[in-house]
């Protein structure tokens, strides 16, 4: 990394996020200067070069010496923006940076003061299976005894009865671990009870 880790982060964030005249919309410029994207065999559209941009940025989440720079850099911010996009592959990645992020105590405070809970329950119901994973995995840690009220709410329980039910044995298993390290016997109980009362529930992603 040729420039210093501040700047080429800050360098990334700019490409992703540029106000246009009218101060509402985002766009990224094209004019991408990372070498994986100027080797591309074709010219990035504009979704490709948010997407790239922000791959990049989730994967920098995973190393816990660039969380200040990312706080800094309002990163987490940027992340729980883009968990409400169409485009289901920012979902996924911006799902994938909140997840890296998490562990670390003061980021964790951070998701949780900036109400990013329900965002992050609301991507439950991803058809996207990366997406899915990574949401059920972030609830996780961001669990506390404060947060356990909303992190474990009865419609969050019952939607991990589902997955532990699913023939995905990754989404499976996960959902197992969730049931048993973070809920209550009477959370789960009452969430199966609901389950045999209604035909609606956050629908299983695809494989």
């Amino acid at each position: 990394m040729e420039l210093g880790r501040l700047e080429y982060l800050q360098a990334l964030v700019t490409e992703f996020q540029v106000t246009d005249s009218t101060g509402n919309k985002r766009r990224c410029s094209v004019a991408l200067t990372m070498s994986s994207v100027s080797s591309h065999s074709r010219p990035f559209s504009l979704a490709e070069a948010k997407e790239q941009v922000l791959a990049n940025l989730a994967n920098f989440a995973y190393d816990p010496s660039n969380y200040e720079y990312l706080r800094q850099l309002q990163v987490l911010d940027l992340f729980l923006d883009m968990l409400t996009e169409d485009n289901e592959t920012l979902v996924e990645f911006a799902m994938g940076g909140l997840c890296n992020l998490c562990l670390d105590k003061t980021n964790k405070e951070y998701i949780l003061e900036a109400n990013g809970v329900e965002p992050i329950i609301n991507c439950l119901s991803s058809s996207n299976e990366e997406t899915v994973v990574s949401a059920v995995t972030t609830l996780m840690f961001l669990t506390t005894p404060r947060s356990r009220a909303q992190t474990t709410a009865l419609p969050v329980v019952e939607c991990m009865l589902r997955f532990s039910l699913s023939a995905n044995t990754r989404l499976s298993n996960l959902a197992s671990i969730f049931l048993q390290d973070y809920c209550s016997p009477l959370q789960v109980e009452e969430a199966r009870n609901l389950s045999k009362h209604t035909a609606v529930g956050i629908p299983l992603p695809k494989d």
